[in-house]
């Protein structure tokens, strides 16, 4: 419909950090608000004693690329506490990278300039991670998605027994539709994540394909088939 809103919530971001030049990423796990960069432009006061009407005058000057905190689930000891306090006290440089939900992702440089932990006594325990941003942000538009790991059946094949898809591991935050087969026949209305195996399906193995879609594309991928499903 014209004018549909596009709008969407924040849940499916994700937070990357790399120290290897974007080569490898490490995720920072149970983040759960991300403030990304926010360049700010310098004024440069410019006044001088013939300014028009005494009326201060500005001209830009340079961009600061601010800050970019983000705040998590603290979980003492946990891989993300133990690497964000290391890079804390090395005060190693890294790049970082916001995966939006639409698969849109903002690269930067920082390091942490602050890591505060919260351990209230009667509420969760929470992170609140300040990176510097320094240089510019790159944002790069979403990719199609890419299965990386095959979709899969968990179940017992056998008619009144319930059959439920996992979807794998998909590149480009997708969302996802199914479809499941009986043999290579794709079965009428069975578009949930989750099937029941009936009479007609007993000598039949069952698959499902699952197909992720996002902004910039769609791809499907099938699961390994189950066994012939019983009476």
């Amino acid at each position: 419909m014209a004018g549909e809103t596009q709008a969407s919530i924040g849940y499916g971001s994700f937070f990357h950090i790399s120290e290897d030049n974007g080569a490898t990423w490490t995720e920072i796990a149970e983040v759960n608000t991300i403030t990304p960069p926010n360049d700010k432009l310098d004024q440069i006061d410019a006044t001088h004693m013939q300014s028009p009407n005494r009326t201060r005058e500005f001209i830009p000057g340079l961009i600061d690329p601010g800050e970019a905190p983000f705040e998590m689930n603290f979980v003492p000891g946990s891989p993300s506490d133990l690497k964000i306090s290391a890079l804390k006290i090395a005060g190693t440089r890294v790049k970082c990278r916001v995966t939006f939900p639409n698969a849109v992702t903002w690269v930067f440089s920082a390091w942490v300039s602050g890591y505060e932990p919260a351990v209230p006594t009667d509420d969760k325990m929470t992170a609140t991670v300040t990176w510097k941003v320094t240089g510019s942000t790159v944002s790069t538009p979403a990719a199609a998605p890419a299965n990386t790991v095959l979709p899969a059946v968990s179940g017992l094949a056998k008619v009144g027994e319930t059959l439920t898809a996992w979807e794998g591991t998909w590149t480009g935050s997708p969302s996802f539709a199914y479809q499941w087969k009986a043999g290579a026949a794709n079965i009428a209305g069975a578009t949930d994540k989750t099937y029941v195996p009936v009479a007609g399906d007993v000598g039949k193995a069952i698959t499902v394909s699952v197909t992720g879609s996002n902004a910039a594309g769609t791809a499907t991928a099938a699961s390994v088939a189950t066994a012939d499903v019983v009476a």
